[in-house]
């Protein structure tokens, strides 16, 4: 039996969409052949159908007669079609008497209510941990967190807006990572501001290991709306066609299905409604609920359904999917943020303006990635300052495909441009510090860095072809430049660059575009600290026709970048300055015309 199931799984992952375009035909699953109402211990591959007519009817419906066996590997599988449709869980929420699962909790418990502050509200699944950063998470589903009109960034409350509307009082943290597709409907989101608890409400046991669940599994769930209920696994390998509307519509989702324990069903014969989507399925062994999960529940009937019945996503696929793990990982330490000792001579990050607003976050305005740190502007949006460390002798090459630019999760999204400022123009993704140059240490080091390189508060608009048009790639090439030039110690080198953020900067799609950045770059020959400071500018009149010419590089010393910026350079880099003096103050500095231009050297 065990090499048929294989089969049959196989089958349902293989051939389950083709048999999903029947408009009729709402899902595909292995279950037990219902005979006379009654279920039976045959296997089966069992198909649900909107509506179940006489085949003379069929042509009205515009579906096709389903198979009454199918040979798989071999065997001739017997088909059962029975009458059945889903709809995600999330559609209708009635009002209830407040009540502690639908009201703010501190700690967060799994089986309470939480939501995208667009969404109406769903269910905390599971306390889980980031596999690599050992980052806890809680656990719902996507219809849940994201919704049509998230992004990853995005605050989500706990409770949910259904059951109380103070999304300031009640933010949990932001949006981390989502998934809608076969492998599931599922997101995680960051935990900020309040403690955990991993034990389910009013079940009290802890979620601790992934299930593989086979036909006939006891499985209990406490869900936000009917709390505790019990049902039984009756399909496994299932692949359900939902339709989540908008710009989304329907979409193949994989998992199980549940339907009631018959001795133990609830008051109101309801395993779950609206308002339990998220909620977690734990086997029950020895008439008591394990620790042993066996689904992420995503969806119920629909209206006018015969009997009842509800869908889980699978464990695995789902935590697979979202790198996402029960066991919070011992994280071996690494290199995190910009080290200001990194050159054997401190080199602080600049200091703001009294004035300026900056993002704050546990308690600093200085936020820390791998071998990088900025202060965020919360007015612009953009980072005032980026700083980072290079090792040169440990430089990796890394691939960027695959890696998307998202919002800092640990961040309130507001704080940050996303994406829509890049759509449909010839805007680009700008990093501020530069990607090549974070790749270094471990290999688990240097992917990390890989990575948090595309957050957006490393990312500024820059116009597209902006290191290539600045002088032949000037601008990109400081850098590297600075390594053929100079003997630099230990090939280390520090750099801190950013924005000019300027009164008269142009405001394009609400949003102001810097047009003059800067960088300063530190490193030590013979123990000795220098650093160079360099403005490139960008007209931003003309967004849609500009040529090349428009921009220029500039050497600068470092106490103007600060005049211009209103950042305060630390004494450490204005007195290791390598700029050339001007012949007078007011004279306007010469555009480099190469890197042979650049003075390294007092």
């Amino acid at each position: 039996m065990t090499d048929l199931s294989a089969a049959l799984r196989s089958f349902v992952r293989l051939r389950g969409s083709d048999y999903l375009r029947d408009p009729n035909v709402t899902s595909i699953g292995i279950g037990h052949k219902v005979r006379g109402g009654e279920r039976t211990d045959e296997v089966c591959v069992q198909f649900t159908v909107g509506a179940k007519v006489e085949p003379e009817a069929l042509g009205d419906l515009a579906t096709s007669p389903l198979p009454e066996s199918i040979e798989i590997a071999g065997v001739s599988v017997p088909t059962d079609v029975v009458e059945r449709t889903y709809r995600p869980a999330f559609r209708v929420v009635e009002a209830s008497p407040p009540e502690p699962r639908k009201s703010r909790m501190d700690p967060v418990r799994p089986g309470v209510s939480i939501g995208h502050p667009r969404i109406t509200c769903g269910t905390v699944g599971a306390v889980v941990y980031d596999r690599e950063t050992g980052a806890p998470y809680l656990l719902s589903n996507w219809h849940v967190l994201h919704g049509l009109d998230g992004e990853l960034g995005d605050t989500v409350v706990q409770p949910g807006t259904h059951d109380d509307n103070r999304t300031e009082q009640n933010a949990v943290g932001v949006l981390a990572r989502s998934h809608l597709g076969v492998a599931g409907d599922c997101a995680v989101v960051s935990v900020s501001g309040r403690g955990i608890d991993p034990s389910v409400l009013d079940l009290d046991v802890v979620p601790s290991e992934l299930g593989d669940p086979e036909l006939g599994d006891a499985v209990v769930k406490s869900g936000r709306t009917t709390g505790v209920t019990h049902g039984i696994v009756r399909r496994v390998d299932v692949l359900a066609k939902l339709d989540y509307g908008g710009a989304i519509g329907t979409r193949e989702i994989g998992g199980l299905e549940i339907g009631p324990d018959p001795d133990r069903r609830a008051a109101d014969g309801e395993i779950s409604r609206g308002g339990d989507s998220g909620a977690a399925w734990l086997v029950v062994a020895d008439g008591k609920p394990t620790g042993v999960l066996a689904g992420l529940h995503f969806a119920g009937e629909g209206g006018g359904d015969p009997d009842e019945h509800a869908l889980a996503c699978l464990p695995k696929s789902v935590f697979d999917k979202l790198g996402i793990t029960l066991d919070r990982p011992e994280v071996a330490e690494t290199a995190i943020g910009y080290d200001a000792e990194f050159l054997g001579v401190k080199v602080p990050v600049p200091g703001l303006d009294a004035g300026a607003s900056a993002v704050v976050l546990d308690g600093s305005t200085t936020i820390d990635y791998t071998h990088f740190s900025l202060a965020l502007s919360s007015v612009r949006r953009f980072a005032f300052w980026v700083a980072w460390n290079i090792d040169g002798s440990g430089l990796r090459k890394l691939p960027r495909s695959g890696i998307a630019f998202v919002k800092d999760p640990r961040l309130p999204a507001d704080t940050q441009h996303g994406d829509e400022l890049y759509r449909g123009n010839r805007l680009d993704r700008g990093h501020l510090a530069r990607r090549a140059d974070l790749l270094w240490g471990s290999a688990e080091e240097a992917d990390r860095a890989n990575r948090d390189s595309f957050y957006f508060t490393n990312i500024t608009p820059q116009l597209d072809a902006f290191n290539q048009a600045a002088r032949n790639g000037l601008w990109g090439r400081l850098e590297d430049a600075l390594f053929e030039d100079v003997e630099v110690d230990d090939l280390r080198v520090s750099v801190v660059a950013g924005p000019v953020f300027g009164a008269d900067d142009r405001v394009y799609r609400g949003v102001a575009v810097p047009r003059e950045f800067w960088k300063v770059i530190a490193h030590t020959v013979g123990g000795e600290l220098r650093a160079s400071a360099f403005l490139l500018t960008q007209n931003l009149d003309r967004l849609e026709t500009l040529d090349l010419d428009e921009f220029a590089v500039y050497q600068l010393p470092v106490a103007e970048v600060g005049a211009r910026t209103g950042l305060k350079f630390p004494t450490a880099l204005t007195d290791a300055d390598t700029a050339p003096p001007r012949p007078e103050a007011d004279t306007p500095p010469h555009p480099l015309t190469g890197l042979a231009d650049i003075r390294w050297t007092p």
